[in-house]
């Protein structure tokens, strides 16, 4: 088993199935005769603890811990402890796949002791319904998983939490000080158990390189924990670490204290800097000729990229190879949550605000009377960014949650310029209106600035009712913004209304229709249905008879009790929708029940939809790409290319053509034009670079073209090469 290069994943990605960068990895060392053996410490280290062996380890160092205050539901699991310790293998079994028929055992809710966890469970046969035994199952076994995890973290590993390892240390570490003071403390359990793998693993693969994966912020303290090990017990052997937490996060590394547990870190596509550092290694080649790889020299954190060394094409890395992971012992776990609705419980965001009240300002049920959201003043981008920057320094969390009542687009994307000039590593969220400004483009920019969800207001998904609204939207539009955000990466919530003002029970089923397409469609991940509140100081609240409802009582306090009671004669009776829209919507964003008639969801009769079956899918297929104005911005978010000259002949005939091969952090592409062309565009893109003070307009662009004597700039814009640098970054804003 002895190999040159052990490559490893330390704990915890997923349960379900081996993260890929070592496979891909081996596979290309495969191709370079350089022996290698890799391991998902993940998965070992987790199943190593939950089985009955690991278990009674548990109970036994909680016993002979000093006495210590715990909770009911802590006292529960641990009085329920035999019966975890009987049961654990069964289950873990049954999640591997390998004991099925322990489902219907599980379903019946007698088999596996249940905690805390199983007080969410108030929705179960909504969300699998009375045919999903497997999956009921999975989740059932997921949550009994989380109880223990929960007994983990109160009693003996305060880090512990499955794929989230220590996360917190890791999203905290814009210092290394946290992290390095926990690894100076003794092992946890859980770094133990993976201790005792890693010693294992190096006795028998005797590597003279380790690289270590780590894709998330979650594995980045168990990483360490192993680079700590090696080093210690195999000084000899070199440790390496390399993924998608070096390639996002430590681009700008400066700490030397991280090569006390690492001697090289690499960014980006691994298969040349690792092949170059195994020669490095063995004393083939000196320090100077690394790729993309950090070490410390003489004290200090020095950056290599020999850049005579050029990357693989993808058809020369080869083919992923899966040997050596223990394939039979990953978990298929389930726990049913909605990522976006987390958003506003999970995490520690800081709070700003782009701008002062609401760019729109006219939206009917809103209370656009008052100061707070008629006085409209937006922030400069720059003094945004150094209020990021000054609350980063100041609480440690790179986190933003602007809490605008509509985040203005040309306000979000010149902030996403400067964040993206400045290198802020940050993630952000905001509230917006789904207007047409939100193209692809842009929504391709504001992800790579660091946003990772919007909300916005659909309201009711009637265009009736939406122009009533004054909403200044239609649903057709609201479709194919979702879709922009979506496909940009962007997750999307949707804030609903049902009952406002004359809305008839055919409208409230039509726009429940409209949502469930959506959800069909993949455009729409998460929403809540609000029913209509009367406010004061809204349009509707002021003059309600212009809306055909009146106020049942014009006493009332309106503004620290802003609610008014009104009554709607025109209307539905809109409460008794309340509980079939909620019901349905929990189902739709877990992707169930977006085939069945909506009169599934109500306990009473209601009127059929006249929204066409495809209505949202027809209008998906609408162009998207509008035609670009020649004051529209320019902006290139890739890498320079790499430019080499060719030429091709055909029948006699041969001219020279321009190859630029272009690398982004996940694939190789490369596009080919005409000679002349190509080094106009490698220059135009170095100006266009979004690391660059100056922002081009396609007015700019052309007068450029033109000026370097070219011709037909339309045709040369339009056609397939540069339609490939749109599609990778090319953006027009």
């Amino acid at each position: 088993m002895s190999a040159t290069v052990f490559l490893l994943t330390p704990p915890f990605t997923q349960l379900n199935t081996p993260y890929p960068a070592t496979a891909y990895l081996k596979g290309f060392l495969n191709t370079r005769n350089i022996t290698a053996f890799q391991a998902d410490l993940g998965i070992e280290t987790t199943v190593a603890l939950f089985n009955r062996q690991g278990l009674q380890e548990l109970f036994a160092r909680i016993d002979a811990q000093p006495p210590q205050a715990i909770n009911d539901n802590i006292a529960r699991i641990i009085a329920l402890r035999d019966d975890y310790i009987s049961t654990i293998d069964d289950a873990i079994l049954f999640l591997q796949g390998h004991n099925p028929t322990l489902a219907h055992r599980i379903c019946k809710r007698d088999f596996l002791p249940e905690a805390g966890r199983f007080a969410q469970l108030e929705d179960l046969d909504w969300a699998f319904g009375s045919m999903g035994t497997q999956d009921k199952a999975k989740h059932l076994a997921t949550m009994y998983l989380e109880d223990l995890s929960d007994l983990i973290r109160e009693c003996v590993d305060e880090h512990f939490g499955f794929s989230r390892y220590a996360e917190r240390l890791a999203r905290s570490a814009n210092s290394f000080d946290e992290l390095y003071a926990a690894l100076q403390k003794d092992y946890t359990f859980i770094d133990q158990l993976l201790i005792n793998l890693l010693q294992q693993h190096m006795q028998a693969v005797q590597p003279k390189l380790v690289a270590i994966s780590v894709p998330f912020p979650g594995n980045l303290y168990t990483s360490l924990r192993c680079g700590q090990w090696i080093k210690q017990h195999y000084p000899s052997v070199k440790v390496v670490m390399g993924g998608g937490f070096a390639n996002t996060e430590l681009r700008g590394l400066t700490d030397p204290r991280v090569f006390e547990f690492y001697d090289f870190i690499t960014l980006d596509d691994g298969e040349a800097p690792i092949e170059n550092l195994i020669h490095h290694v063995e004393g083939i080649k000196p320090l100077e000729e690394l790729k993309r790889t950090f070490t410390l020299v003489d004290g200090q954190v020095t950056y290599f990229n020999n850049k005579a060394c050029s990357d693989y094409k993808q058809g020369q890395v080869g083919t992923p190879d899966y040997s050596d992971f223990q394939l039979h012992k990953y978990i298929s776990a389930i726990e049913v949550v909605n990522p976006m609705h987390r958003m506003w419980s999970d995490g520690r965001w800081n709070k700003l605000t782009m701008a002062h009240g609401c760019y729109w300002g006219k939206c009917t049920f809103c209370d656009i009377s008052l100061d707070y959201i008629r006085l409209y003043e937006p922030i400069a981008a720059a003094l945004l960014c150094d209020r990021m920057e000054q609350l980063i320094a100041q609480t440690g969390e790179n986190g933003f949650h602007f809490v605008d009542e509509a985040a203005p687009p040309a306000l979000m994307r010149a902030l996403a310029l400067e964040i993206i000039k400045r290198k802020l590593v940050v993630s952000w969220w905001t509230n917006i209106r789904f207007e047409k400004s939100f193209t692809r483009d842009l929504c391709l920019l504001l992800k790579r600035s660091g946003c990772i969800a919007v909300s916005g207001g659909l309201e009711v998904a009637s265009d009736r009712l939406l122009d009533l609204i004054q909403k200044g939207i239609t649903v057709a539009q609201v479709a194919q913004v979702n879709r922009n955000f979506t496909e940009a990466g962007i997750m999307v919530h949707a804030y609903l209304m049902y009952g406002f003002p004359t809305q008839t029970a055919q409208e409230t089923i039509d726009s429940m229709e409209m949502i469930r397409q959506m959800f069909a469609a993949g455009i729409l991940q998460s929403a809540f249905w609000h029913l209509f509140t009367m406010t004061a100081h809204s349009p509707v609240g002021l003059e309600p008879a212009k809306f055909n409802v009146r106020r049942e009582n014009d006493n009332t306090p309106t503004f620290a009790n802003n609610d008014i009671v009104h009554i709607d004669d025109t209307g539905a009776d809109h409460e008794s929708f309340s509980f079939g829209l909620k019901k349905s919507l929990f189902n739709f964003m877990h992707g169930i029940g977006l085939q069945d008639p909506l009169q599934k969801w109500f306990e009473f009769k209601v009127p059929k939809t006249k929204v066409a079956p495809d209505y949202i899918a027809q209008t998906l297929t609408q162009d998207q790409f509008a035609a670009a104005r020649p004051t529209t911005k320019i902006v290139w978010l890739g890498r320079q290319p790499a430019v080499e000259h060719i030429t091709k002949s055909k029948k006699g005939n041969s001219w020279e053509m321009t190859s630029l091969t272009f690398q982004d952090r996940k694939e190789k592409y490369s596009i080919s034009v005409g000679r002349e062309q190509g080094d106009w565009l490698a220059d135009m893109l170095s100006k266009l670079s979004i690391t660059n003070a100056k922002t081009y307009t396609l007015q700019e662009v052309m007068d450029s073209y033109r000026d370097a004597g070219l011709e037909d700039f339309e045709l040369f814009w339009d056609n397939k090469p540069v339609n490939t640098l749109h599609k990778m970054g090319l953006l027009k804003l």
